[in-house]
C-alpha cells in the first residue's frame, strides 16, 4: 500500500472509529449494554466494509484505471447491500440492540462516506507520474556559445 492510500484509509478510519465510539457511548445510556454492543460491532462492520472497499479501489485505480469510475460505482453498490444483507441477517438476534446497531450502521457509513470525500479533496495525486531520474534521456546538447 503507497503512502497516499494508507493516508486516504487513516483519514476515513479514525472519524468513522469516533462516531463508532460516539454511538457506543448513545447506545450505552439508551440501550445499556446490548447498546454498547451493538454500536461497537456495527462501526467494526463499516471499518471492515469500507477499508477493503478502500484498497480495492486504490488497486484499480492503479492496475486497471480505465475501470476505475465503473468499479467505483460498482463497488459501493456492493457496499450497500451487504450492510443491507448485514441488517436482515442480524435482524431478530438477541446478542445486542438491532436498532442501535442499525443507527450505527448508517451514521458510521455516511462518515466514511464524508470523511473519504474530504480526503480525496485534500490529497495531491499527481494526474501524471514524473519519469524517474534512471527513465530520462539526456536531453541533447547542442553547441555552446
Amino acid at each position: 500500500m503507497q503512502s497516499n492510500d494508507a493516508r486516504m484509509l487513516l483519514r476515513c478510519a479514525l472519524p468513522t472509529a469516533a462516531a463508532g465510539a460516539l454511538a457506543a457511548v448513545a447506545g450505552g445510556v439508551f440501550a445499556g449494554g446490548q447498546g454498547v454492543i451493538g454500536a461497537a460491532f456495527g462501526a467494526v462492520i463499516v471499518i471492515l466494509f469500507m477499508g477493503i472497499g478502500l484498497a480495492v479501489l486504490q488497486h484499480t485505480a492503479k492496475n486497471l484505471p480505465h475501470l476505475f469510475q465503473a468499479m467505483g460505482l460498482m463497488l459501493y453498490t456492493t457496499q450497500l447491500l451487504l450492510l443491507a444483507v448485514v441488517l436482515a441477517v442480524f435482524k431478530n438476534t438477541t446478542l445486542f440492540d438491532t436498532k442501535v446497531f442499525a443507527f450505527t450502521l448508517l451514521g458510521t457509513t455516511l462518515v466514511w462516506i464524508a470523511a473519504q470525500a474530504h480526503a480525496h479533496m485534500k490529497a495531491k495525486i499527481l494526474y501524471v507520474e514524473p519519469e524517474s531520474s534512471a527513465e530520462r534521456k539526456p536531453a541533447a546538447q547542442g553547441p555552446k556559445p
